[in-house]
């Protein structure tokens, strides 16, 4: 009985030692977390929202199709792009490569957003059920990812400016949607993107280190705003747009530091 009970007895011992471990080490882990975590958390609603809109609009594009109602599918495939691109500073090649170029791979898209639109508005009019079907499977498992990732804060302040350098390179020049349309669309949804990401990642913790440059930075996401808001895509100024994106980056690449992080180096920015 009495060797029972010291088994019993070191077996709880032992059990108490082990759980007294591990609160050690998650206390340690939690000191040791970026304090940016949090605040990267606080973006995974906004994420979250905007995939799952953009695919039940592509849900709507593939039901419009169905119905061969080909100016219903037009509008749709629009809707669609309004949440992967307010979503696409966070949903980038930093997180998710692979569904990135399986989503919106450009100019040489062999799937995706970009293929359905060629074949939407261009001259020559195909089916594109399959490609669809394929974006709708591929939003989906973003949609689940979304979720469950872990929103690194290093990926998110490298996402602001990789998006900022797209905007001043190449949609700066003619846009990324011209066959629908829709690249002012495609830009100013970026902006949002961009600023609220601003706002939520970096503002806090840069505003009590570096508030001057705090300041620089949102005047120029503020700047890049207004560019992009112009009402024709010929009244866009790329010269200025693209001075502007390169300033926005600096500043990115600036604050970076100040709030405990590396800067994201140029191959992270323009890939």
């Amino acid at each position: 009985m009495v060797q029972v009970f010291f088994k019993a007895g070191a077996r709880a011992c032992y059990a108490t030692t082990i759980a007294v471990f591990c609160l050690t080490v998650l206390g340690t882990l939690r000191c040791q977390a970026d304090p940016l975590d949090d605040a990267a958390e606080k973006c995974r609603p906004y994420v979250v929202e905007q995939i799952d809109q953009s695919l039940a609009d592509a849900r709507v594009l593939r039901e419009r199709l169905v119905a061969k109602d080909l100016e219903g599918a037009k509008r749709e495939w629009i809707a669609a792009r309004v949440g992967w691109e307010r979503a696409e500073v966070f949903t980038s090649d930093y997180f998710v490569p692979d569904l990135d170029a399986q989503i919106d791979a450009w100019p040489n898209a062999v799937m995706g957003f970009h293929t359905i639109e060629a074949e939407l508005f261009g001259q020559e009019r195909g089916k594109v059920d399959e490609q669809t079907d394929a974006l709708i499977f591929h939003l989906a498992d973003l949609d689940v990812k979304v979720h469950l990732i872990h929103l690194m804060p290093q990926g998110l302040l490298n996402g602001p400016a990789r998006l900022a350098y797209e905007i001043g390179k190449s949609k700066a020049v003619g846009g990324e949607s011209r066959l629908s349309g829709t690249s002012l669309n495609d830009m100013r949804n970026n902006a949002d993107g961009i600023a609220l990401a601003y706002d939520v990642i970096l503002a806090p913790s840069l505003t009590t280190s570096d508030p001057k440059l705090a300041r620089a930075a949102k005047a120029k996401i503020s700047e890049l705003q207004t560019l992009v808001a112009v009402g024709d895509l010929r009244k866009l100024d790329p010269e200025k747009l693209r001075a502007t994106s390169e300033e926005l980056i600096v500043a990115v690449e600036g604050s970076a530091p100040k709030i405990g992080h590396r800067s994201p180096t140029l191959e992270e920015v323009a890939q």
